[in-house]
């Protein structure tokens, strides 16, 4: 699959999105007492290879097909007010309130394109593992500047929304409008939303943050170096399941080595997840340490939680649909 130059289509892309299996409709906010609410689904990496290190900027140009989950963090907005963030949750210490959250990032992103920007206070019930690669913290951004949005009228697709998100974080623009779909790049150049049928999974995070940085480093590519893993297999639109667990199977995420070697933990939930009943396929997302498992049904899902929930009760451990 070739990239090419691609805008974020938003309000498209949610129109699509609400159309197919309404995936996004828990993400949209509804008003309750002017307060304007949004889910940030976690972002899970199906597929992540690692194509070459650009030579002009030093970052690693990547293929990815990402989906969303129906968990995730919850962010609401009281608009008016003055700027602010109230994060709690189980995941809350970790993440934290100080200026260099990305939801505050992200509005200080979009402020200074809209100097008149309307804000308000903001606060975060945080339920996901962070530096954990599900775009937890990106999905929050994205979250944020869709509630600013709304409390500004602004278009889905405006593209200081798109720009202030791009500048925020790498994962931020494709968290926008939460749909299947691929991504190049650092994430500058995303497809168009992917009909792809719905994946009973568990999602699994031993409790052990993984920087990015470190990862991409281990993976030891210079500037200017090519991989050269292989082709990544075509995952058209509408596909049905079976096809799609075949063709996941082909496909890698070039990070798992690095990453093993960065955080060993990270093998025994791959270990545990593949021994699971039911699993078809168990792979890391993003960078890590998060992984997930694909399951023949919801199901057999819900019981391998439980079960690794059950052996290791330290770990983070979550069945979700990836639509």
């Amino acid at each position: 699959m070739q990239a090419t130059p691609t805008t974020l289509a938003l309000a498209p892309a949610i129109a699509y999105c609400g159309r197919h299996g309404k995936e996004l409709l828990p993400f949209l906010a509804p008003r309750r007492r002017n307060m304007l609410i949004a889910r940030a689904p976690a972002k899970v990496n199906l597929t992540l290879h690692v194509l070459c290190r650009r030579a002009a900027d030093g970052y690693h140009e990547l293929e990815s097909l990402v989906a969303f989950t129906g968990a995730g963090d919850v962010l609401s907005l009281a608009p008016g007010e003055a700027l602010s963030l109230a994060v709690e949750g189980p995941t809350a210490e970790a993440a934290g309130a100080g200026p260099d959250n990305l939801v505050l990032r992200a509005t200080r992103n979009l402020a200074a394109k809209l100097p008149a920007l309307r804000c308000g206070a903001f606060h975060l019930q945080k339920r996901l593992p962070v530096a954990a690669g599900v775009g937890g913290g990106s999905s929050d951004a994205a979250a944020a500047l869709r509630l600013l949005a709304r409390a500004n009228e602004l278009a889905a697709d405006d593209p200081r929304l798109i720009a202030a998100a791009r500048e925020t974080g790498a994962d931020v623009a494709v968290c926008l409008a939460p749909c299947a779909r691929f991504m190049w790049g650092a994430g500058e150049t995303i497809g168009p939303p992917l009909l792809l049928p719905a994946l009973p999974a568990v999602l699994v995070n031993p409790g052990v943050p993984v920087a990015t940085a470190p990862v991409f480093r281990r993976l030891g590519l210079e500037p200017g170096a090519r991989t050269d893993f292989g082709p990544h297999p075509e995952i058209p639109a509408g596909v049905d399941r079976d096809t799609l667990w075949r063709q996941l199977a082909k496909a890698r995420n070039d990070l798992e080595p690095p990453a093993l070697q960065e955080a060993p933990i990270v093998g025994d939930v791959l270990a545990v997840l593949g021994a699971a009943r039911g699993c078809r396929l168990a792979r890391m997302s993003g960078s890590g340490a998060t992984c997930f498992g694909l399951f023949a049904s919801p199901q057999a899902a819900v019981r391998a939680a439980r079960a690794i929930r059950a052996g290791h009760p330290q770990w983070w451990v979550k069945a979700a649909m990836l639509r």
